[in-house]
């Protein structure tokens, strides 16, 4: 090749190395407007990413939520055979107070007859305790051997009558009481007091708590 023909090719040469060396030049200067859509587009694609987890976020929440509901429903809802066992125990427990408070009833009842009974028996035997002691008063400070075998008999009646529960009511020298007294006579009496029972005709008697009969006496005004 002659020298007229090899300078062209050598111009070529040199500018397509010029033109390489400043793209490259370029590629690796970063403008500052290159910079900026760069941070965007990164904090752009920042933002989606947190979006997309708050969404997942969410999302799990509402489902756990969900599921809690779900749940507790299940749990609040009582099965049947619960429901007939609670039913049947309300049954059994309202039986017994039924039963407690009928068995208390009835021992009222049986306490309250077994009383009257007694005072009904105890009321029927006082004319004969009356009667004795008007037959030993007549033969007071006798030593006939009959009248102190009536006498003992009279201590062992009126023994057994205080063991269950039978004694007489005080009288001559309290203060007359309409619970327990029957004025049958009334009678001026300065040194007795007022209201004082001075005499008693028929001796009163009592059975536990219960007066069986009311002393008949004579009071003072």
């Amino acid at each position: 090749m002659t020298e007229e023909n090899k300078k062209p090719s050598e111009e070529m040469t040199e500018d397509v190395n010029t033109a390489a060396a400043q793209e490259e030049t370029s590629a690796d200067e970063e403008t500052p407007e290159n910079k900026e859509q760069a941070s965007e587009s990164t904090s752009e694609s920042s933002e989606c990413d947190e979006k997309e987890v708050k969404t997942e976020e969410k999302a799990d929440s509402s489902e756990e939520t969900k599921e809690k509901k779900f749940f507790g429903k299940k749990k609040e809802k009582k099965d049947k055979k619960d429901e007939k066992i609670e039913e049947l125990t309300d049954q059994v427990k309202r039986q017994m107070a039924e039963f407690d408070n009928y068995r208390k009833r009835t021992e009222k009842e049986k306490a309250s007859m077994y009383i009257i009974g007694a005072k009904d028996i105890v009321e029927k035997i006082l004319p004969i305790v009356d009667n004795f002691e008007r037959g030993l008063a007549t033969a007071e400070g006798s030593e006939d051997p009959f009248v102190q075998g009536m006498e003992k008999i009279y201590k062992q009646f009126l023994t057994t009558l205080d063991e269950m529960g039978v004694k007489p009511i005080e009288a001559v020298g309290t203060e007359f009481n309409p619970d327990f007294h029957n004025a049958v006579m009334h009678v001026e009496d300065e040194e007795a007091g007022e209201n004082i029972v001075v005499e008693e005709f028929q001796k009163g008697y009592m059975y536990k708590d219960f007066v069986v009969r009311h002393s008949m006496v004579k009071v003072a005004n």
